[in-house]
């Protein structure tokens, strides 16, 4: 994960962004300020518990907007990447990845953390935020209380968005915003595209979903503090899973769940932060980091180092 500091991201306060009434009725726009770039969201209440809010962002710099924010009652977001990709991190250094052509669930009953973008990269994704209110409306109290078992920010799925979904997305797209009947057009493809991407939550054994508890959630836990420890020289997936008496095939869906990632790619996050704190606050030769984070080759680790952070090792080195 990236030290916004260390890394150069301009910061910003989600009250600073100025909010002015949208194209419609019910509608309200959000604009980043015109110096850090285009960036704009548009925020329209279909249902006291059901808003759509449709973003779109190129700045011109790394930027992170945080925000904090308690909710009345609990809230389940789905987010379609339409283009390009975001991270969120909240106070507990949670960090979640939005991406293009991905579907990500989550639900919590507070907000506090940031939104990070990359600096020239155009994003542009559809959130549904939904009240606990409007789930038990459709789904029932019994069905729904699955989606919001606990407080903390909790991510429920992350997989490539249904097709049906992504039609839906490009007609909500499409929307004349000025039309008589819009809220009711907006209203249709917003119900398809939760329909479509709930459903698999709603029938777990038709769609190949299994609902996490308590003791998956401590497995994944523990999984990721063997990773931590072991770092340099991780277990093999197959070790891992025969240590934590569970098949490989199911630890991989834990850290799907869980961490939004495979645990080799969660091995690789952990060797980056080591990487670029030493490179940041040590005179550390870069070949000797590579080795001291588990690289045979400081090419491989430069390589590496250079895709997860955007810039290679010599220039975090450079900076003391």
């Amino acid at each position: 994960m990236t030290d916004t500091k260390k890394a150069g991201y301009k910061r910003l306060s989600s009250n600073e962004l100025s909010m002015q009434p949208g194209p419609q009725q019910h509608c309200w726009r959000q604009s980043l300020p015109s110096q850090l770039g285009e960036g704009r969201s548009l925020i329209f209440q279909l249902d006291p518990s059901l808003s759509y809010i449709e973003t779109t962002y190129q700045p011109l710099h790394d930027l992170a907007i945080t925000s904090k924010i308690d909710f009345a009652e609990p809230r389940l977001v789905v987010t379609l990447g339409i283009t390009g990709h975001t991270r969120f991190i909240d106070s507990e250094k949670h960090e979640l990845t939005f991406s293009e052509g991905n579907t990500t669930i989550t639900s919590f009953d507070s907000s506090n953390g940031e939104r990070q973008y990359q600096a020239n990269k155009p994003i542009k994704q559809l959130r549904f935020s939904i009240g606990k209110r409007w789930m038990d409306r459709y789904l029932g109290e019994n069905e729904s209380a699955f989606f919001f078992q606990k407080n903390a920010l909790q991510l429920l799925s992350c997989r490539p968005s249904q097709n049906q979904s992504i039609i839906a997305a490009r007609q909500l797209l499409g929307c004349d915003l000025s039309a008589p009947l819009a809220p009711l057009t907006l209203n249709g493809h917003v119900m398809t595209i939760l329909a479509s991407e709930l459903s698999g939550l709603c029938q777990p054994a038709k769609y190949g979903y299994s609902r996490f508890d308590e003791a998956s959630r401590h497995i994944a836990d523990q999984a990721r503090e063997i990773l931590e420890l072991h770092y340099q020289d991780p277990p093999s997936l197959e070790n891992l899973a025969k240590t934590l008496g569970i098949t490989p095939f199911k630890l991989k869906n834990l850290f799907q769940h869980y961490f939004n990632n495979t645990p080799y790619g969660v091995v690789t996050e952990i060797r980056m932060r080591h990487a670029y704190r030493t490179l940041a606050s040590t005179r550390q030769p870069i070949s000797l980091v590579a080795e001291m984070v588990g690289y045979r080759h400081a090419s491989n680790f430069s390589l590496a180092f250079s895709k997860y952070f955007g810039v290679s090792p010599k220039q975090i080195s450079k900076k003391r």
